[in-house]
Formats: structure tokens, sequence, C-alpha cells
């Protein structure tokens, strides 16, 4: 098993050539209609596999990577702030792409798109499945066929999710950061102060702000949970993994796909050449029910999602985002086809409440131990 490149940063997922992604809570959306985005609800806690090598299933250990616990129809989206330079990052559900519905490659590919362009994609909220929309992501367990992985290929093998980071050729990037350094320059000259790259407020550069976490900083507990931030345990809220005990086969999880909301992923305006042709790094993200995460972590999971209801009842925000500059990248026939998966689990028992108009707001036009990869 080799090094990856991929460092945990707190709760992010760093990739080399400053790619940077959180996962993150959110509220479930119902599987009917097309909705506003829904904010998120503190990040979920990000370990690395090797660092409980005793207590992971044989299989996890091969494929390396990290793990994250989620709820059974628990949704999340995941957040691409912080992300520093260009890059082309493959999304994998299940080994599935995210993007094109075609089953995971090793390379770039345009037609269809295999891949985000970032940091132009501030986030990604769930497949690529309508104009304009994706279809949120839910997290099952396998062996149901309810997942991406088991409705595009017939079988359910990885589950989990899958990302991959092409950073611009050397040649390519050095004219982008001296493209950027000038443009810095001539914004602190009219501005009248620092500018940077994806700043808030400046014109030019990619500069959105992403929808705000609930309760301020990024992974602060939400006025809805009542956990620590980031899902951290709370003082005494540990219970110690049992000593000694043997690796056993934890229940596995994939994506599946809930509710559609309104949500465009991004066409790539640059050539494919500009792209490296070798990924800078890789990494897998396993999917952990919250009791193997309390027993193999020691740690107590986040609490249980918010009620719907209740969250909108409390007059919590929703979001909507578009880019005008942007080109929407169309879906394909096999992802729009994704079934949800209330189809497979039954009816979602929590009432629906819709926000109100004045809820919905409009947004835009460090370094810790390698992540160690695996075969996968």
């Amino acid at each position: 098993m080799t090094g990856s490149g991929v460092r945990i940063d707190g709760n992010t997922v760093r990739l080399p050539g400053g790619v940077a992604v959180r996962f993150v809570r959110t509220l479930r959306l119902p599987e009917t209609g097309t909705h506003p985005l829904p904010p998120g609800l503190g990040e979920f806690p990000v370990r690395r596999v090797a660092d409980y090598a005793d207590r992971v299933p044989e299989e996890w250990r091969t494929r390396g990577g990290v793990m994250l616990p989620v709820y059974l129809r628990e949704a999340m989206w995941l957040s691409f702030a912080g992300t520093t330079e260009p890059a082309a990052l493959q999304v994998g559900a299940g080994k599935v792409c995210a993007v094109s519905g075609e089953r995971w490659s090793d390379r770039l590919v345009r037609r269809p798109q295999n891949y985000l362009v970032l940091p132009r994609q501030p986030w990604l909220d769930g497949i690529n499945s309508g104009k304009g929309t994706v279809r949120q992501f839910v997290a099952v367990p396998l062996g149901l066929g309810a997942t991406v992985e088991g409705q595009v290929t017939g079988e359910e093998v990885w589950g989990g999710i899958q990302l991959r980071s092409f950073p611009l050729r050397d040649d390519v990037l050095a004219q982008w950061r001296r493209r950027e350094e000038r443009e810095r320059l001539e914004r602190e000259r009219t501005v009248g102060g620092p500018g940077g790259y994806g700043g808030f407020g400046v014109t030019g550069g990619y500069g959105a702000a992403p929808p705000p976490m609930v309760g301020g900083a990024p992974g602060a507990a939400g006025p809805m949970m009542a956990s620590a931030p980031g899902g951290a345990v709370p003082p005494g809220g540990a219970v110690p993994p049992a000593s000694g005990a043997a690796p056993r086969r934890a229940a596995a999880m994939g994506l599946g796909v809930g509710g559609s909301m309104r949500q465009e992923v991004y066409q790539d305006d640059r050539p494919l050449t500009d792209w490296s042709e070798e990924p800078a790094g890789r990494v897998f993200v396993h999917l952990v029910t919250p009791p193997e995460w309390r027993r193999i972590t020691g740690e107590a999971p986040p609490p249980s999602p918010v009620d719907r209801a209740a969250y909108t009842r409390a007059g919590l925000p929703w979001y909507d985002y578009y880019d005008a500059d942007a080109e929407d990248l169309a879906p394909t026939d096999t992802l729009e086809a994704v079934k949800p998966v209330g189809d497979w689990l039954g009816t979602d028992p929590d009432p629906w409440q819709p926000p109100s108009p004045g809820q919905v707001t409009p947004l835009k036009d460090a370094p810790g131990k390698p992540v160690e990869d695996g075969e996968w």
C-alpha cells in the first residue's frame, strides 16, 4: 500500500494540487418536486482507515482511504471551498461517475464529461440527473439495489465515494498563476486593499460564497444539533473500542439518490489537453453506520438528522445558486433513469413543509498524516 499525497486537515480531505473536499450534513429533501438548496448542518467527521487497521474489515485496509459516519437515508453534499487552484475532480458513487453516469475511468473524458471543474464548481449535492438540477446524495445500505452503483451496473461491489484530482499541466498552471497575480495586483490598486483568489465581494475569479453552515463557522453545530462542532465527542462522550477486538465485516453503505434540487454542474470551457494526463491523488471514502463508527473509533457519532418540519418552522435558510457566466452540463440518460431510494425503502413518514419565499436566499450570479491509498 502506498501513500496518496492526500491529507486530512480537520474534517477537510486535501488532495494534491490544492483540492479541498468537505462532506456536509444537510436536510433530506422529498423525492417529488424540485427544491432550493438546503444549507449545511455541520461537517461529517473524517478519519483515516489506517489509524484503525486492527478494527476495520480487511477490504477496507486493502482500499485504504478515509471513513465517515452516516445514518440510513441521511443526505450530504460535497463542499469544495478552500480549493486553491484549478483542478478537474472525478467523483464516484460506488465507482459510477456522479457527473456522467459512466463506470469509473482512469482518465478524463469530455464526451460525456466525467469530472467537475474546480473551483468554479463550488459544491455538489448529488448526481447530475436533469437540466440545471441534481438529485440529492442519500446514504443507503448495499444489497437492496437502491444505490447509484446498483442501478447503473446491476451489482453492488464498491459502495462509498471515490475522489480523484487532476491538476493543470505545468505550463498551463504557470500561465494561470501569472494571470492571477496580475489580476490580484490590479484589484488591490482599484479596491484599495488586498484581494485574493476566491475572495468574497471582489470582482473577477471564482469568488462565490458557499451556502453558510447553520451555526456560523464551518462544521459548527447548528441550532438544531446537539453535539460538539464537526461531530466531535463531547466531554465524557467517548466509548473506548473493545481492546484487541478482531476486525469484522462492517455494514456496507453506498450512495442512492433522493429529491431533486436546482443546481448546475458546469461544463469545462478549457481544452481537455490543458489537464494533466496523470492524476495528482485519489482517495476512497468509506461510509460507516453510526454503531460501527462507535465500535471502530470509540467516538460518539453525530446526532441523527433533524426533523424537516421543525427545520422550516425555525426559519432556517435555503439557497438558490446561479452562475450566468457558466454553461450547465447536460445530464446523461443513465443518471436521469436512477430512481430515488424511496422506491426501495418505502415512503418517507415525515411530513414535508415547504420553505416560505423569504427563506430562500439567492447566491452569486493543513497537514496531517498521509492518507494511504490502496487497490480499488
